[in-house]
C-alpha cells in the first residue's frame, strides 16, 4: 500500500534552544516542524545493530529517515522488510536508511532477528526526535512518516501519514533520493 497524501511543504517553525536530556536533538531554527526545504534537525540515538547513530555522521550523503509506529505490527513489518529488500539499491545511490520507533533496543534486536530486518533500527524511547520532526499524532503515538534528506542536510521529501496504515514504497523513495542528489 502507498500513502497518496501530498509531501509536506510546511514552513519552518520558530527557533528554540537545544534540549538537554537522554536524547541529543538539535532544536535550532526550523527544527520544530521541519518540512521540505528545511534543514534536517540532527539527533543521536542508540540503535541496532549496536551503537549510537548520529544523523550528522551522514553529512554529504542522502539519508532516508523512516518513522514507524511499532515493532512486530503487520504494516511496520511489511514496510521494513520491503526497505530491507531494497537496501542494496539505496546503497547503490550512496543513501543510508535509518528507521526510528519508540521501542527500546532489546525490542528492536528481537524484531530485526525475527523478521530479517537489515535496516538500522533506532530507539526513540522518549519520542523527542519524533516530536522534533512533528510526526506524533494527537494521542502521542508515532505517525508513519518518511523524510529524504539530501547530501546538503536539507529535507527534500517529507511524508507524514495520517492513518499509519500505508507507507511509501521503496521505488518512490529511490526516486526521491535521486531527486535529492540532482
Amino acid at each position: 500500500m502507498t500513502d497518496a497524501g501530498p509531501a509536506d511543504a510546511s514552513p519552518a517553525a520558530e527557533s528554540g534552544a537545544a534540549d538537554v536530556g537522554s536524547t541529543d536533538v538539535d532544536r535550532s531554527a526550523s527544527a520544530r516542524h521541519p518540512g521540505t526545504g528545511d534543514a534536517a534537525p540532527d539527533f543521536t540515538l542508540e540503535g541496532v545493530p549496536g551503537g549510537d547513530y548520529r544523523l550528522s555522521d551522514h553529512a554529504g550523503e542522502p539519508v532516508v529517515l523512516v518513522f514507524y509506529p511499532a515493532d512486530n505490527t503487520p504494516v511496520c513489518t511489511q514496510q521494513l522488510r520491503s526497505y530491507s529488500e531494497s537496501l542494496d539499491r539505496f546503497g547503490d545511490l550512496g543513501a543510508t536508511v535509518l528507521a526510528l520507533s519508540p521501542q527500546d533496543v532489546a525490542s528492536h534486536e528481537q524484531f530485526a532477528a525475527d523478521n530479517d530486518i537489515r535496516v538500522p533500527l533506532l530507539a526513540d524511547t522518549d519520542k523527542r526526535v519524533a516530536e522534533t520532526y512533528n510526526i506524533l499524532g494527537p494521542l502521542g503515538f508515532y505517525r508513519r512518516s518518511v523524510f529524504v534528506i539530501g547530501p546538503d542536510g536539507v529535507i527534500r521529501f517529507a511524508r507524514r501519514s495520517l492513518s499509519s496504515m500505508t507507507y511509501v514504497p521503496s521505488d518512490q523513495l529511490l526516486d526521491a533520493v535521486r531527486a535529492a542528489q540532482a
